[in-house]
């Protein structure tokens, strides 16, 4: 009698399939939706678009400086700037302009890594830069997943990499050619590095992320105060981090002399008009509220983190305590938007493996992981929505609904920094068991 061959579809292709259409649905919205409303908008208020990526400030002055030694941070170059990304120079007389100025608000160094791309047209550029921070993002999960010492099946971990590339904080980063991507990319090398004991080679990753400071510095200061408790064994980390800096910093002064001064002011221009704020600063009444709950929260992942620093690289302590860091950074730096949220990965991959936990305690916990669990998959249920919107027809109700996806975006890392704050104080109280967790379910 012949054998009937079972046809039904694994749980492994249902998984990674689904992974993929979440993906696929919000590439489709914010082109097919979300670009199209920003259109129709700025044109209705005659706001002025031009290339719109976040790559052409760095790698407009990146060119100036290096082939006609002119000043990155200056008004000339600013308003060239403004005339590639808005298409015209900023008018303060109309109302309706957009009011960030895009002026070069990154540490000179930076333009050692556009060097290679000065002497190629920006089109092509941006289009390589594209795909390069699509090919790095894809890589950080396997990175992350390697200094997590987790685990996983490789239809599991297609799925990570389908969902995280089809995230809205990551299509935005990469659209806009926004070097958070990469600085994500280099924190989670340098995590890597350090689980397989390349501490010098971790310094020296770690010290690149500092292109952007606000992302990077947390968590090196964190593993500074690691460093110290058990400064013999660990010393390389800090060698390779400043060494790398002095010879970034030293470059720097060679190329723009005093750019430090410049830089600084940058910034305080930077900050006065964009009026940036934290997500916190967002979410709560007043700006004193937000940041003294900032406070708040620093103080208690500082108590928290304590014992952490007496843990190797790689144990399972450690590699909560680096994920709530970076947690605390997206919640407490004075920048929310939302491609800076690919840095919450690491802290995504440690709540998804211990799940078994959260859904096993109180119904109180039990209520905060599903509602952190939402946040994570509403932006693609709500994609879906105005996808299937747009494709049956419904054009004007799928552009009324742009904003959908982006219901949670501050919500979701405040839920995700609560529960790995509840995962690190379970885990140092031995409420937490481990045997499986590092093992695919």
């Amino acid at each position: 009698m012949a054998l009937e061959l079972d046809r039904s579809p694994k749980p492994s292709t249902i998984v990674f399939l689904a992974a993929v259409l979440c993906a696929a649905s919000m590439w489709f919205y914010v082109q097919r939706v979300l670009i199209p409303y920003e259109i129709k908008d700025a044109a209705a208020h005659q706001r002025p678009r031009g290339n719109l990526s976040d790559l052409y400030p760095r790698w407009l002055g990146a060119r100036e400086l290096f082939l006609h030694r002119r000043n990155p941070y200056s008004d000339d170059i600013t308003k060239e700037i403004q005339q590639g990304y808005y298409g015209r120079a900023l008018d303060p007389a109309r109302p309706n302009d957009p009011k960030d100025e895009q002026r070069f608000a990154y540490p000179v160094y930076v333009v050692f890594f556009l060097a290679p791309f000065i002497h190629l047209p920006f089109p092509i550029v941006r289009v390589v830069f594209q795909w390069l921070l699509a090919a790095l993002t894809a890589a950080s999960v396997c990175l992350w997943l390697r200094a997590l010492s987790w685990r996983l099946r490789p239809y599991e971990i297609a799925a990570f990499i389908a969902l995280t590339l089809g995230s809205f904080p990551a299509v935005q980063g990469i659209k806009l050619g926004q070097l958070s991507l990469l600085v994500a990319a280099l924190l989670a090398a340098a995590a890597a590095c350090l689980t397989s004991g390349l501490l010098f080679y971790a310094g020296i990753l770690l010290a690149c992320a500092t292109i952007k400071p606000q992302l990077t510095w947390p968590l090196a200061v964190w593993l500074l105060v690691w460093t110290i408790r058990e400064w013999k064994s660990r010393r390389k980390l800090v060698l390779g981090f400043a060494l790398t800096l002095a010879l970034l910093l030293a470059g720097a002064q060679i190329i723009l002399p005093g750019w430090w001064v410049l830089f600084a002011s940058g910034m305080r221009e930077y900050h006065r008009y964009t009026q940036n704020q934290s997500v916190l600063e967002v979410l709560l009444p007043g700006a004193l509220t937000g940041k003294i709950v900032a406070v708040v929260a620093v103080v208690a992942c500082a108590l928290t983190l304590a014992q952490a620093r007496l843990t190797t690289a790689g144990k399972d302590q450690f590699d909560r305590a680096a994920a709530l860091v970076m947690a605390l950074t997206i919640l407490v730096v004075p920048m929310c938007a939302p491609y800076n949220q690919v840095c919450l990965a690491p802290a995504v991959m440690v709540l998804v493996r211990d799940r078994s936990f959260f859904v096993s305690r109180s119904r109180g916990l039990r209520f905060a992981y599903v509602a952190g669990a939402c946040a994570l998959f509403w932006p693609w249920i709500a994609s879906l929505g105005a996808d299937f919107a747009y494709l049956f027809g419904f054009e004007k109700l799928a552009l009324r609904g742009w904003w959908w996806p982006g219901m949670a975006t501050f919500v979701f890392p405040v839920l995700v920094f609560v529960l790995m704050f509840l995962d690190v104080r379970a885990f140092r109280l031995g409420s937490l068991s481990t045997p499986q967790e590092k093992s695919a379910e």
